[in-house]
């Protein structure tokens, strides 16, 4: 992986729900999809140290948000630790939060050259839908190239109207006046049978 100039020079933002239907085991092995989230986020920030020894900024969401920066693989467990599943997934002021906080570091001259990917992983359908949308466009606006901004969904539950809403962020935006497609959606039938860590890994070069 390292080498691949797509994925070096680049900065990596985790947005995990931790809404309570995070604590829902639907997985064979009895594991909760926040304990399966913990795994991957461990491997994840493993993979990025390897191509940026500053970690990776992560934020946990629900009602409210908490920001992590330089998270680094032996700083995962703690942020678990802090943070257990509860209340509803309100993704819009969270994900207004990593947005701003990208472009006033790009207007700054502090980004990397090769931009920024966001991998939010969550389960179910935001509680602020045209908010989401709404802040989505407005970042597709503000890019200077598709490959700039990268925005992931990786939904690890069976909610359809979720699947729906995502699916729809993927495949509608342009369509409806997004300069860029800057949305890609992952869901638990896209999956087939690979690992959430393996999902994470290739977001990270897609």
């Amino acid at each position: 992986m390292s080498g691949d100039s797509r994925i070096e020079n680049r900065d990596y933002t985790l947005m995990i729900d931790k809404s309570s239907s995070m604590a829902t085991s639907d997985g064979p092995d009895g594991k909760t999809r926040w304990q399966i989230a913990q795994e991957s986020t461990l491997a994840l920030a493993k993979k990025c140290e390897e191509i940026d020894p500053d970690g990776i900024t992560v934020y946990v969401f629900s009602g409210r948000f908490r920001r992590y920066d330089n998270v680094t693989s032996d700083k995962v467990t703690k942020v678990y630790e802090e943070n257990e599943p509860m209340g509803q997934t309100d993704l819009a002021t969270v994900l207004q939060d990593g947005l701003n906080n990208y472009f006033e570091r790009k207007a700054a001259g502090t980004t990397q050259a090769n931009g920024e990917t966001f991998i939010i992983i969550t389960d179910g359908e935001p509680t602020d839908r045209k908010a989401v949308i709404s802040l989505i466009m407005d970042a597709s606006q503000k890019v200077d190239r598709e490959d700039e901004l990268g925005i992931s969904f990786i939904q690890v539950g069976t909610d359809k109207n979720a699947t729906r809403f995502y699916k729809a962020l993927d495949d509608d935006l342009q369509s409806a006046g997004a300069k860029f497609d800057i949305v890609d959606t992952v869901t638990v039938d896209d999956m087939k049978g690979m690992s959430l860590t393996d999902v994470l890994l290739n977001a990270l070069i897609d």
